[in-house]
Parts: C-alpha cells; structure tokens; sequence
C-alpha cells in the first residue's frame, strides 16, 4: 500500500535533519555546543510534536500538539537568529535554514486554524 505523502510530516522531517547537521557543524567547526544544544532540542521537537498530533485522540488534542509544533518552531528561530547575530552562522547559512523555519512555521499555524475552522462545536 503506497502512503500519501504529508508536507508537514515531510517538512519537519527534512527540517530535523538541517538542524541536526547545522548541529554537528556548529559542535565541530565553531565549537560552539550551549546555542546549538538548545537549536537540537527545539528544532527537532517540531516534528516529534507534530507525529504525536497526527496520533491525537481528539480535535483539541491535535490542536494543542500542533501548537506546541508552532511554539518549538518559532523557539527555533530565535536560537537560529541568535547564532547568527553573534556571528557563529554567516548571513547565507542564516538565510537558507531560517527560510526553512519560517516557512514550516507557516504550514503549521495554517493547519492549526483549518482544523479549529473545520472542528465541531
């Protein structure tokens, strides 16, 4: 059976992936390991948060693990900011994952509101 394919499951996948690599770099080119350690932790939750909403066992369930997603999202960002504020990511390191964050931040406040839209009173 082929599965249907799920942009916020891919996309917090892939952006998992970025953060864990952006990780290693960091730990290894810069030495740099409390800013990263916090980016590792937040940047990966988005998707586990988002896997556990798709398991939700009711529509306010799924809403509150989609918002949790939304707050590690947006907590990614500000230790994605903060790195390159302090110069440890150059502007086009910065540019390209914090596109990728902002974006997936996007998808989920989106679906967060199509379901508390579409939930039945």
């Amino acid at each position: 059976m082929v599965q249907k394919a799920n942009i916020t499951k891919d996309k917090s996948f892939a952006f998992a992936i970025r953060i864990i690599n952006l990780e290693k770099y960091l730990r290894k080119n810069k030495r740099e390991t409390v800013l990263s350690r916090q980016l590792l932790r937040s940047g990966t939750s988005v998707g586990a948060n988002i896997r556990e909403g798709y398991n939700a066992e009711s529509d306010a369930d799924f809403i509150h693990k989609f918002g949790m997603a939304q707050k590690e999202c947006d907590e990614t960002c500000y230790w994605l900011e903060l790195l390159n504020a302090t110069n440890y990511l150059d502007e086009k390191q910065f540019t390209s994952i914090h596109t990728d964050a902002e974006a997936l931040l996007k998808i989920i406040k989106s679906v967060i509101l199509t379901k508390k839209k579409n939930c039945k009173p």
